[in-house]
Order: structure tokens, then sequence, then C-alpha cells
């Protein structure tokens, strides 16, 4: 997580398969809206395979690509670079087109409402994948960022992120039994003002922006005195920085209804625009996602929620260069992205709240 908050062999993954699930080509049929609930068979199959222990692995892999490299995997450094080769290996070993888009530096994540200075000249690289099948106007966008802080490897912050994402990805395959294509995009540069993911942003026509229908968003999701926190669609714990879009209500639901069901209780975290979504909730895109906390402090109330010591941070090696292997809560890693896995394959069937394109259009 950004700034505001304060190799290894590439292993070959089947991609799930499933029979109780539409194929995805063909036009959505209408929804019952009032009962937006959805065939849940993909989402429960997807996050049975994509288990903390597999994405563990990739974990692993990106400590190694640091210790390589002088401890950190920073944007501008070997360490990046070789980390968005891996990544991009793995996906085409799982059978996507990817991408590795070249993003400016110094110039897109400097706004002054967004408080990163992006002073790194030269370029990066974002890295993007999406599905074959599903509609591609009615697009599940999941999103992690790629780099560390130049102080340490960030394997919380947000190899935690990365290393979810890319084993659900994995497991989807590129050919899943999706209604809704799902976009996997791992960006460079958040820690330097979400450059990565405001340039993507402002990349897209007004149309491509439109086809996006959600965006969640998975940043340091195993701090080893984390919680369980789910991005605060509706407003209700009052404290975003900019009001969510129609549609981030769905998120919440989905994927706090997730939680409770594995007998977690989560809590609403706040959208204040440090971590990639804040581009997609200026652009009046649903968001949401999961977070397990960094800099800040675990309160007595969270800490006889979930464990943990109160008084101390959520994270204490927080952008330090101690994140790094044994920086990750193993058991709290495998409920964020069994809860991550779900929430992606319940959005890939059905848009479960989250409006249509057609009602996207007209905002």
């Amino acid at each position: 997580m950004g700034w505001a908050r304060a190799v290894v062999a590439v292993v070959l993954i089947a991609p799930l398969t499933l029979s109780a699930c539409t194929t995805g080509r063909a036009p959505t049929p209408p929804r019952e809206e009032s009962a937006p609930v959805g065939d849940r068979t993909l989402a429960e199959n997807l996050a049975a395979t994509a288990t903390g222990s597999a994405a563990f692995v990739h974990l692993q892999a990106l400590q190694d690509i640091a210790a390589r490299n002088g401890g950190t995997r920073a944007t501008g450094t070997p360490g990046y670079d070789q980390s968005v080769d891996y990544v991009a290996d793995t996906l085409r070993r799982a059978g996507f087109d990817v991408q590795t888009p070249t993003v400016a530096l110094g110039g897109d994540g400097d706004d002054e409402d967004q408080g990163g200075d992006a002073a790194t000249s030269g370029t990066t690289r974002n890295v993007v994948a999406q599905t074959r099948s599903g509609r591609t106007d009615e697009v599940v966008l999941s999103g992690v960022h790629l780099d560390s802080v130049p102080e340490g490897p960030g394997i919380d912050d947000d190899g935690s992120g990365v290393a979810a994402q890319l084993e659900i990805a994995a497991r989807l395959g590129a050919d899943a039994p999706v209604t809704n294509a799902v976009r996997f995009v791992f960006f460079g540069a958040e820690e330097e003002g979400l450059v990565g993911s405001q340039a993507y942003v402002r990349g897209l026509s007004e149309d491509a922006q439109r086809d996006i229908a959600l965006m969640l968003n998975s940043d340091v999701i195993a701090a080893p005195n984390g919680g369980y926190f789910v991005y605060d669609g509706d407003g209700s714990d009052g404290a975003n920085t900019d009001a969510a879009a129609p549609g981030s209500t769905a998120i919440e639901r989905v994927l706090t209804d997730r939680l409770v069901s594995r007998g977690v209780p989560a809590r609403g975290t706040p959208f204040v625009d440090d971590s990639d979504y804040g581009p997609f909730v200026a652009a009046r895109i649903a968001t949401g996602g999961v977070f397990s906390g960094d800099a800040g402090t675990k309160t007595d109330e969270q800490a006889r929620l979930w464990g943990g010591r109160a008084g101390a941070p959520f994270d204490p090696c927080y952008h330090r260069a101690c994140d790094d292997i044994g920086n990750i809560d193993r058991p709290l890693f495998d409920r964020m992205v069994d809860t991550v896995a779900y929430g992606i394959g319940a959005f890939a069937v059905d848009l479960n709240g989250v409006p249509p394109r057609s009602e996207r259009a007209a905002q």
C-alpha cells in the first residue's frame, strides 16, 4: 500500500474446470434484479482451489527475487523488472495473452489529491491479462500493485495481493466458464503515487471505462497483527474521502458475507485514496476489496474480535526491510485469498447487484 498510510521455477497450474456454469460468450440473459444472488458454483470451486498455501509459492518467488536484488522490488530496479517477468511468465503458462504496457514516471501519479511525489524519472510497466471468455462490456477487474518500497521486499505490501491474484488467475484459466470477462492487472509504481493505476484508467476511453463493471482491490492482505477489513462501499463508516460509485455496496456485501460464512467477522474500512482503487473510485467505477491493516494501530475491540496485540501496528514491518516472507500471517492470508477468489468467481458469473452496462452508461 502506498505512501499515504502512516528465480524460482514457475509453477504450472491446471485451470479450473466446471460443469455447472455458463460458458460466457453469449450475451447474459436478463437478471432478476430483485434477487441478485447468482450461481455461486464457480465462486466456491475457485475459492477451494486457489488457496493461501498455493499462493504462498508466489510469495516465496517474490522474496527470492528481492533477495537477489538488494532486498527490494521497487520501481526502477532489477527486482521490479524480474517481478514483472515472473508474473507475466506465470500468466502465459496458464494460457493467458499478457500485455506489459509501459508507463511514464514523473507525471501520472503526482496529483495533489493523491499525495504522491512521483519523483522517479523513466518508465515502469503494468501487467495486464484477461480471460478470452465472458462479456467484454461487463468486465470484472482485479487489481494489485507489483512494486515494493525501496526499503524492503514488500512481501505483505503488496506481495500478498500479487500472490493471491496470480494464483487465482492461474486456477481460473484464460478460457474460464464465466459470463463476465475477468481482467487481472498488476500495477506498477503504486508506491510512487498510484502512477500505474492512474495511467491505466486515464488511458481508457470513456466507453472502455464504462465496460468495467467493478474493480476489486487487494493490497496488504496478510499483516502479522492484522484484521479483516472490507472497503466501505455503502458509506456507513462515514470516512470515505470520495463517495463510492453505485454497485460498491454490492461488492462490500459479497465479500463481507464470504468472510462471515467462514466464521470471521469483518469490519468496514474507508476509501482514502491511498491504494490503486483511487483512480477507479474517481472514475465512478464500482470498487471494493479487502485489507488487513498496515501502519495503523489495532484497537482493544479489534484485538478482542480477531486476536492479536492491541496497541500495536497491524503490520509492524510496513514499508520496512523486515516486510519479508516471515511477515505473513498464514491463516489470515489463507482466508483473504479465499475471499478474493470467491468474490472474483461470484462476479464473473453474475453482477450480483452491480449496475449493468446500460445503467453505467447513463451515469
